[in-house]
């Protein structure tokens, strides 16, 4: 899936690609993956929608440079910039990990409204930090002069961690191929340093305003964010729909691609007028 486009925000160049035609959906990754992560799912959406997928500000191909804003707050700023730019009206929208607080701060702080929004293992309720994170947070001079072999390992074990199947060779190096050497792991840092609590505590205060019909999707093994954490952001959601995924981990699309493809292109069907829902 190459991303073949790009356009200029507040922050920097975006990687975007277009993937079919229809009605848009737009689909936002989260930490430390990239764009790839929707690739299992594109082609079942492409079927019937205009699939908008892109790299955040920070990661993957977008730009990524020293003083960059890529919190949440300004990713959720990006996102309300990108679908004005590209002149979508109500698209639909899928955000996974911080990709679920970037969606939700574009709606309910920026006002961009979504036709449905489908949020997957997504970072929203606080406390959501893991203990990873926050150490690296906590000892950040160590890990910056960190040698670079030794900090590609620790990258290597905390992707190991989001899956609950073995990830192939060649897909966990899609994700760590951007993390690799001095820039990869300074721009590594840079994304941990801008993760703060308090850009989805915000959003959590207003969960009861969300305007549009949404689906939780979860990995029932998910050893990042604990599965009841898709419970209790159900409870704070209006009308709020939830769908555990069995036997996949916080990387819910690399586990089960095939379900999750499934699973949005029912939830994103356009209903035609007269038919029975």
């Amino acid at each position: 899936m190459r991303l073949e486009n790009r356009v200029r925000t507040d922050v920097g160049e975006v990687a975007y690609g277009v993937f079919g035609e229809g009605s848009p959906v737009v689909l936002v990754h989260g930490t430390p993956s990239r764009s790839h992560i929707w690739r299992g799912v594109v082609s079942r959406l492409a079927e019937r929608h205009a699939v908008y997928v892109y790299d955040l500000p920070g990661f993957g191909k977008s730009e990524r440079h020293e003083g960059q804003d890529i919190s949440i707050a300004a990713q959720g700023r990006v996102l309300a910039g990108l679908v004005e730019r590209w002149g979508l009206k109500e698209p639909a929208v899928a955000g996974h990990d911080i990709g679920g607080g970037i969606v939700l701060r574009a709606h309910l702080l920026e006002g961009t409204s979504f036709r449905k929004i489908s949020l997957l293992d997504a970072v929203v309720l606080t406390p959501w930090g893991t203990p990873a994170l926050r150490h690296v947070r906590e000892h950040l001079g160590a890990y910056r002069t960190m040698p670079t072999e030794v900090f590609e390992a620790y990258v290597a074990a905390r992707l190991e961690g989001t899956t609950s199947r073995k990830m192939d060779r060649e897909v966990s190096e899609a994700y760590l191929s951007q993390w690799r050497g001095p820039e990869g792991q300074a721009a590594y840092l840079r994304k941990d340093e801008a993760l703060i609590e308090r850009d989805t505590a915000e959003v959590e205060r207003l969960l009861g305003d969300v305007r549009a019909p949404v689906l939780v999707v979860w990995g029932g093994e998910d050893a990042w964010l604990h599965p009841s954490q898709a419970e209790a952001l159900v409870r704070k959601i209006p009308g709020a729909e939830l769908r555990f995924v069995a036997g996949a981990g916080h990387f819910v699309m690399e586990d089960a691609p095939g379900r999750v493809a499934e699973i949005l292109a029912g939830f994103f069907a356009e209903i035609p007028p007269g038919a029975n829902p």
